[in-house]
């Protein structure tokens, strides 16, 4: 394992050559033996430090040593110290090859690092020339030795470690400079390599230089990060290299080497653990920006993104790119979450307005336009000052309509919107919308649906749970009644049924021609959810007043003044106002009307029926009821449904959401 790699390097360990054969001799182990070693060497018991006299009469063994106590004082006559380079992420390499070179300071390298370095014609020794060794086993067994580690774990102010580094011709490293293999990049590739591949690039030597230098990070300073390059290359300049950031590099250091185990750990156990839950688990996490502060402003904040295998190339808020607007808050990234995850989870066109991660808008069709008023009409009051999130990319016409659409309340009022997120935007489109606000928050992102795993904190722990991910279409709606619903009906529950598990718990839904009427959420018990369901879906909003002159005129004539009567197909009168100003009312009934014939899902059993949640829809006018079933009383739900001719199917799956 890399983190015992040190451990295993005795500090009694010499070169040997002779015949063109060299050895490592310690306490454990001889890796080849020289003819002259051989003879001497009974076994691996006779090698102690008392035969190391004799062997070191070699004659070649004396030469070698000579020859290299010769080369390394020439070297670092003038030297103000050594840096040791390897890297597998070249970003900035040769910037600080010069730079080190320019400062005085000695480059030993390794491979591709070194070759990479004497084309851009620095001078650099390789690692050989400090351990006397050859890469070996396909570059496995580089740096993992005494020449190396010795002279970076030394205590530059402990006389017997200078003492012993000097009686083994070891000079000191004082600056590291290593970054691993590509594990992450390699193993998450599509398709997945052969195992054999995953192991080639678990990286040995790098972790343990890295944890080396970290450790003596009073007298050496180790850098893993190519964006600290210079800062260390401005420091060193200065002359000398300050306590705080060889500590903060040692940290970082440290936290690289644990990213990366966790992920060599990820990926073992996920061939290994047979889709059980890993005995022991570390996430990697990256800051990805600090946030002014939490939910409320008494609380510090930070959004990190998840460096986890399970996370490669998933998509969704994390990763999102941020076109324009103010930076994003905490409850931005849960309110964006909750929006783009709901809309992803539709295969046809979709738009999704949430408020508190409610999805408080939901409609589907072919016209994108189309389905975004529609979803500000579900609950206008709910949607200003909400997330709006499509499931295909947002072109200039769509873009105009979200940039000048008047709220349904008053005709008057922009919409206000603190984020738009969709998978795409067109250069038209997104120059339009930018023009709405300098505040509208404007998000890229890759489409995700509900999928992977969830982590969520309680006091002390942590609960994890894989996605909701079950879709209608992996469920068996059965009918339970003696009313058979129609295609249309199904189709509807289809949808409510997707709305009602991104809604939180007690969760009930209403939902006509594939757009959500009203929705009841978060309320302890289920007849209140399904009261304010149905309340929603029934609100009464005559007597709002469509002021569309401005909004005509605003919009350069586009048809978005007028939206409720337009779209619902009712008639409205014109009038002419002071000013010439035109003014509608909109002559509607109480939507309730929309209800009849609407259909409802419950994300989890109904417990009572009579006179509770079922007969309050049946007595409403729904003509179609979607839940889980499961319940002691289903029969009663069932006998109401039937007595009043409404179609009642069961899923067999719940959707809680907490």
């Amino acid at each position: 394992m890399a983190l015992h790699t040190t451990r295993a390097l005795q500090p009694s360990a010499q070169l040997f050559c002779s015949a063109g054969a060299a050895v490592v001799v310690s306490a454990r182990r001889i890796r080849t033996a020289a003819p002259c070693v051989r003879d001497q060497a009974q076994s691996r018991s006779a090698l102690t430090r008392q035969s190391l006299p004799s062997l070191a009469a070699c004659p070649s063994t004396t030469s070698i040593r000579a020859a290299r106590m010769s080369v390394m004082a020439a070297a670092a006559a003038g030297s103000k110290g050594r840096a040791l380079l390897s890297v597998s992420d070249k970003s900035g390499l040769e910037e600080l090859a010069k730079g080190l070179a320019a400062a005085g300071y000695e480059l030993v390298s390794t491979g591709g690092s070194a070759k990479a370095i004497e084309a851009a014609g620095v001078p650099v020794r390789k690692v050989e020339d400090l351990t006397g060794f050859p890469e070996m086993l396909d570059g496995r067994v580089k740096t993992l030795h005494p020449g190396v580690h010795g002279g970076i774990l030394a205590i530059r102010s402990n006389p017997e470690h200078m003492a012993a580094i000097k009686q083994h011709d070891i000079s000191t490293i004082d600056v590291v400079v290593v970054n691993l293999y590509p594990f992450r990049a390699t193993v998450t590739k599509s398709p997945p390599p052969p195992f054999a591949d995953g192991v080639e690039n678990i990286d040995i030597g790098g972790p343990a230089m890295i944890r080396a230098a970290a450790k003596n990070h009073g007298d050496v300073t180790v850098v893993v990060d190519p964006a600290d390059y210079a800062e260390l290359l401005t420091q060193l300049t200065a002359g000398e290299v300050s306590e705080d950031f060889r500590k903060r590099m040692a940290w970082k250091a440290y936290q690289h080497t644990a990213s990366y185990d966790s992920q060599v750990a990820e990926w073992l156990w996920g061939q290994v653990g047979g889709g059980e839950p890993a005995p022991e688990m570390s996430v990697p996490m990256k800051l990805a920006q600090g946030l002014r502060y939490g939910e409320n402003p008494h609380q510090a904040a930070a959004f990190y993104t998840d460096g986890s295998l399970a996370e490669a190339g998933k998509g969704g808020i994390a990763t999102a790119v941020q076109h324009h607007g103010k930076e994003m808050s905490y409850n931005n990234y849960l309110d964006a979450d909750a929006a783009y995850s709901c809309c992803c989870d539709f295969k046809e066109p979709t738009c999704v307005i949430v408020k508190h991660t409610n999805p408080c808008g939901v409609a589907t069709r072919d016209d994108l336009l189309e389905a975004y008023r529609l979803a500000v009409i579900a609950d206008p009051v709910s949607a200003f000052g909400g997330i709006v999130a499509f499931n295909r990319p947002v072109d200039e016409k769509l873009a105009r309509e979200l940039r000048e659409y008047r709220s349904p309340t008053d005709g008057e009022t922009r919409m206000f919107y603190e984020i738009v997120v969709a998978p795409g935007y067109t250069p038209e489109g997104l120059e339009v919308l930018k023009g709405k606000s300098k505040a509208l928050r404007i998000l890229e992102a890759a489409p995700r649906p509900p999928s992977g795993r969830s982590l969520r904190q309680v006091a002390g722990g942590w609960l994890m749970q894989g996605a909701d991910d079950l879709s209608p279409e992996d469920i068996t709606f059965t009918v339970v009644s003696e009313k058979q619903p129609t295609e249309q009906q199904l189709s509807d529950l289809r949808f409510a049924w997707r709305c009602v598990k991104h809604v939180k718990s007690n969760a009930i839904t209403v939902a006509k021609d594939n757009k959500l009427l009203g929705m009841g959420s978060g309320q302890p018990n289920r007849v209140k959810s399904t009261q304010i369901a149905m309340e929603k879906a029934g609100e009464d909003i005559k007597g709002a007043v469509l002021t569309n002159a401005t909004a005509a005129a605003a919009a350069g004539g586009a048809a978005s003044c007028c939206p409720l009567s337009r779209l619902q197909g009712k008639e409205h009168a014109d009038s002419k106002g002071e000013g010439g100003v035109k003014s509608t009312q909109i002559a509607m009934e109480k939507a309730g009307e929309d209800i009849k014939g609407a259909v409802l899902a419950s994300d989890a059993f109904f417990p009572f029926s009579w006179g509770d949640s079922v007969e309050m829809a049946c007595q409403a006018g729904v003509a179609a009821i979607a839940h889980p079933g499961g319940s002691i009383r289903d029969q009663d739900a069932i006998d109401c449904c039937n007595k009043y001719g409404v179609a009642l199917v069961t899923t067999g799956v719940r959707h809680f959401k907490h």
